[in-house]
């Protein structure tokens, strides 16, 4: 997930740059004709959506939408929302749907004090397709491109003599095999909520989006919205949805499969989007509480956990209420804001680090309890499980406790397909929303004296590290061995390093001479390279790269070769059959 504040500067940026647009006279810049959703966007037959079209910049005396020659608004069957201002006007059909399978063109015209503005475009409506699946789990290891499998895999299985030991759980998923391209169509570098959004709904998104497709508005609640999972498979098959992270419940990737927001810190409004889900187990209790509760992040008085009780939900603040909990909908709160991670709630305990949350269950456990209770819907059940401090750990070049994290997740992908060889008909995938800018270089030991980077070992140097796993339950004994991996980053601030595991977090980096310097207090002894990324930039950042997906069971060959992805929406409402044009 995005744990620091650039996308959302660069989004409030935009922001002003086009109200000082709108501000401007014609002369100063062409007007614009925006068209809602955008080219070559792919629809589920029956799938809701909003169809807006802007004329930025000036306005309009008339705008027209036809769809393979026929007025919109008269296709539809619904009566258009007209807003017009001096720079701005605005075109919109709420609600609609293209129910037949196909290619669908669309010409969009407005008319501005004698000129003409014309965009055409073509939309794809995919056709329903004929049951596979009766549930489908999808794990987002947020951040964990291929270099973050590998160097969990290394620390889980070993290598010995370049072989691996083992695999991990979900590289043993290999009915369907791809790489997955992670832009928005405002960005080639996403972050984790328009990412997350392709994967809920088919639809690219911009960065900080979800649900939506960005207009002018200043409101972030009212942009042109795309039918969601959560939405679509309750209206269409009435299954059961699930929603598990080690994050803040209501952070980017789960709130993507049942919000609809521009903005992706309006987690007051995202909380109470929850409830379209029927299992909720995560961190993030801050959004739910009434502000009058220390620590709450609400700004009102609404009490969202009683609200969710008083609609049948059970309550989990703990691992051994979450064991005890029954029924068929759970809400589960462990901490005020994200999890702890798993080396400092597993093995480390630190009561600092904890901060009173003592008892928070693991990945494996949420999971497991999800699948317990969902899959008591005979109609079936969507799952997201995100390994969400995977990415928030790379964020502060934490490698160690990121790889941690991503072992975890596995071991819940374990539990998953133990269930999927018992049910039979269920799909499991496991990928990544998006990339980082990590890589193996060697190894690192000081044993002959040598330390920083004279002690990063390569090529025939390099050898192997030497974690150990005695107990045998896929975690390394120790983090810190004497010969320890050489992890290094592509995008990085100024930042000190030592190569070593530090047990104390991380704390924020420091400003000096008005650059951003990280890791200062967590490696005081190390080396300060100079970062490659611009000044005010406080973390490692995202990359472009394209991400692995494994996988499994029923539905999983149409995962295949490189793939955008907003195809895994599509693989997945494949996979269940959901046909909302029958509802």
């Amino acid at each position: 997930m995005l744990h620091k504040k650039s996308p959302l500067k660069a989004a409030v940026a935009a922001g002003a740059l086009f109200a000082c647009l709108l501000a401007a006279s014609p002369a100063m810049a062409d007007p614009v004709l925006a068209v809602l959703p955008i080219d070559r966007a792919k629809f589920l037959a029956g799938q809701k959506f909003d169809l807006e079209v802007e004329l930025r910049g000036a306005a309009a005396d008339e705008i027209s939408i036809r769809l393979n020659g026929g007025n919109a608004a008269d296709v539809f069957g619904v009566a258009p929302v007209v807003e017009k201002k001096e720079n701005l006007s605005s075109y919109r059909l709420n609600g609609v749907t293209l129910s037949q399978p196909g290619s669908v063109k669309v010409e969009v015209t407005a008319l501005a004090g004698g000129r003409t503005f014309r965009r055409d475009l073509e939309y794809t409506v995919a056709a329903p397709q004929k049951r596979q699946a009766k549930n489908v789990i999808l794990f987002i290891g947020d951040g964990m491109g291929l270099p973050g499998r590998q160097i969990a895999r290394i620390l889980s299985q070993g290598i010995s003599e370049g072989k691996y030991n083992g695999l991990l759980e979900m590289e043993r998923l290999t009915d369907g095999l791809a790489l997955i391209t992670t832009s928005g169509y405002d960005s080639l570098v996403t972050d984790s909520a328009n990412s997350a959004s392709a994967y809920a709904t088919g639809h690219k998104s911009v960065v900080n989006a979800m649900g939506v497709y960005a207009d002018s508005s200043p409101d972030p609640l009212d942009d042109p919205r795309v039918e969601n999972l959560a939405e679509l498979l309750k209206r269409a098959g009435n299954m059961s949805i699930g929603l598990v992270t080690t994050s803040n419940i209501t952070d980017a990737t789960p709130a993507a499969f049942v919000a609809h927001t521009r903005r992706r810190a309006e987690q007051n409004f995202i909380a109470g989007e929850m409830i379209k889900a029927d299992v909720v187990l995560g961190g993030g209790s801050r959004q739910f509480l009434p502000q009058s509760v220390p620590g709450s992040r609400r700004k009102d008085d609404r009490n969202l956990i009683e609200e969710f009780r008083a609609k049948g939900y059970a309550f989990a603040g703990n691992r051994a209420e979450l064991a005890a909990a029954k029924g068929d909908k759970l809400l589960g709160l462990f901490n005020l804001d994200n999890m702890s991670v798993y080396l400092d709630r597993e093995i480390l305990k630190d009561p600092e680090i904890l901060g009173g949350f003592n008892e928070q269950p693991t990945l494996m456990e949420m999971t497991e309890k999800a699948i317990e209770l969902l899959s008591r819907n005979k109609n079936g059940f969507f799952l997201m499980v995100e390994g969400a401090c995977i990415d928030k750990q790379l964020h502060v070049m934490d490698w160690q406790r990121s790889a941690y994290d991503t072992i975890e997740m596995d071991k819940a992908v374990g539990l998953a397909r133990a269930f999927a060889a018992r049910d039979g008909s269920t799909l499991i995938l496991v990928t990544a929303d998006h990339s980082h800018g990590i890589s193996i270089t060697g190894t690192y030991h000081e044993k002959d004296g040598k330390t920083g980077r004279e002690a990063v070992r390569t090529y025939a140097l390099a050898g192997f590290p030497d974690f150990e796993d005695k107990n045998k339950d896929g975690f390394p004994d120790d983090p810190a061995p004497a010969v320890t991996l050489a992890v290094q980053y592509g995008n990085h601030p100024d930042y000190y390093e030592d190569f070593k595991f530090h047990a104390k977090l991380v704390v924020p980096a420091v400003m000096a001479d008005k650059a951003a310097i990280a890791n200062r207090e967590r490696a005081p002894g190390g080396t300060l390279y100079t970062g490659n990324i611009p000044v005010n930039e406080s973390q490692e950042v995202h990359t472009a790269d394209d991400v692995p997906l494994s996988a499994g069971g029923p539905g999983a060959g149409y995962f295949r070769g490189v793939m955008d992805n907003t195809e895994v929406f599509f693989g997945i409402v494949r996979a269940l059959g959901v046909n909302p044009v029958k509802k």
